[in-house]
């Protein structure tokens, strides 16, 4: 009999180590999976690794062994945005059937059709068999899985409900899908228009605007004060066009380098809240997550404090970051989850008050998942909203600059129709 050494998860996610014995590697698998074990590693010991290794056949060792891939090994992959919801609701399916994480990922390292799925799930595999943690491993896989994905990974790990909480990313991600192509399929007529209106303002500057200036040095008379306007922001443009979009490029590479640092992303995370139409959704979004993941570690069986530690990891928003970390500063110094909101701030009052009841019913994690469905509701609403409104405001817009610019030629051919008539009587 021979003794191999192991490292793995548990049922619900937990780390075990230990040792087994077995007379081959395939009999020491088949004793862990029996034991509901699903094994990272595992080596036989040291004294008696050549009798281990001429014990098991070639292909059982290749069959536990991950089947490398040339282009998945050694280098990050990238998945668009539908393969990143493909993988994510492809997983979560296969974990929810009762799959440990390991035999999930490779069926979907055996999927027939290429793609940079099957890819990502050869590479995590391998990191899996090394030992390193599935959200580590994530992080190495791909940039495609961002800070979010993977510290809900990390929460799923810690509390064993990593199936429930891929489950909700899978939504989110769906969800969000859905947002950008609605968002997308609205702007469209927009779009149109905007392109239209500025394709209107190219051609009044290049060649009415020169015309008009040469039919007034003609006729010798004065032009009316909108006209005046319109050639002096012609000549305006001819000149300086191209020195104010060079600078327009300098400051916004400006702006977006600070806002990459730590203290300008927590102003802009600040100020994006402020928006007028997107702020409120924003809010409402946070909102939602907060409550949803919250309530989805209490259910599991984390402790408050514990979830709320996690919880000011997965906060993407560093101004929301800074207020759930004083939340779980003063509920680890004893003060209710309530008045942590409360004193933190930026927690509206309803939602306090839905948390407080909460709290005294003793079914906080229910509560707080009732809540995120009511934010979701919400966020639906503010989304139609946002999209009625924006569409007629350009078109608002374009209309009054088309008058503009319209009134402002008109008035000067009136004006210059004028001055050739009187050069004509006289």
């Amino acid at each position: 009999m021979a003794v191999f050494a192991y490292q793995g998860t548990g049922e619900r996610g937990e780390r075990r180590s230990g040792e087994v014995e077995a007379s081959t590697r395939a009999e020491a698998l088949r004793r862990l999976t029996k034991d509901r074990i699903q094994p990272l590693t595992l080596v036989a010991k040291a004294d008696q690794v050549l009798t281990a290794r001429k014990s098991v056949p070639n292909q059982t060792a290749d069959a536990f062994k991950p089947r490398r891939n040339p282009g998945a090994s050694g280098r990050s992959i990238r998945l668009s945005h539908a393969n990143l919801i493909l993988f994510t609701d492809e997983l979560s399916d296969f974990l929810h059937s009762g799959l440990q994480l390991e035999p999930a990922l490779h069926l979907m390292e055996n999927r027939e059709e290429k793609s940079p799925v099957k890819d990502v799930a050869v590479l995590l595999r391998e990191k899996l068999r090394d030992g390193v943690s599935f959200s580590d491993a994530l992080k190495m896989a791909s940039p495609s899985f961002g800070e979010l994905y993977c510290n809900l990974v990390a929460a799923g790990e810690v509390s064993g409900a990593l199936a429930p909480l891929l489950r909700r990313q899978s939504q989110y991600l769906v969800a969000l899908q859905e947002l950008r192509s609605r968002v997308t399929m609205a702007l469209i007529y927009p779009a149109f228009l905007v392109g239209a209106g500025i394709l209107a303002m190219v051609v009044f500057m290049t060649v009415l605007v020169p015309q008009m200036t040469s039919l007034f040095a003609q006729t010798g008379g004065s032009m009316p004060l909108p006209t005046l306007l319109l050639v002096k922001a012609g000549k305006f443009s001819h000149q300086y066009g191209l020195l104010v979009i060079i600078l327009a490029l300098i400051f916004l590479a400006c702006f977006i380098f600070y806002i990459r640092q730590p203290a300008g992303r927590q102003w802009w995370d600040g100020a994006k809240l402020k928006l007028p139409l997107a702020g409120s959704l924003l809010k409402a979004s946070f909102y939602a997550q907060f409550c949803q993941t919250l309530a989805n570690l209490l259910q599991n069986g984390l402790p408050l404090l514990t979830a709320l530690k996690l919880m000011s990891r997965v906060t993407g928003n560093l101004f929301y970051r800074a207020s759930v970390l004083r939340i779980t500063d003063l509920v680890g110094e004893g003060a209710s989850l309530t008045r942590a909101m409360k004193t933190a701030g930026n927690f509206p009052a309803d939602l306090r008050d839905l948390v407080k009841v909460g709290e005294q019913t003793g079914d906080l994690g229910a509560t707080l998942e009732k809540v995120g469905q009511r934010y979701e509701k919400v966020i639906q609403q503010r989304i139609d909203r946002v999209m009625s409104i924006i569409p007629p405001v350009i078109i608002a817009v374009l209309g009054i600059m088309v008058l503009l610019l319209a009134w402002s030629m008109l008035s000067g051919i009136f004006r210059a129709i004028d001055a050739l008539h009187n050069q004509a009587h006289t």
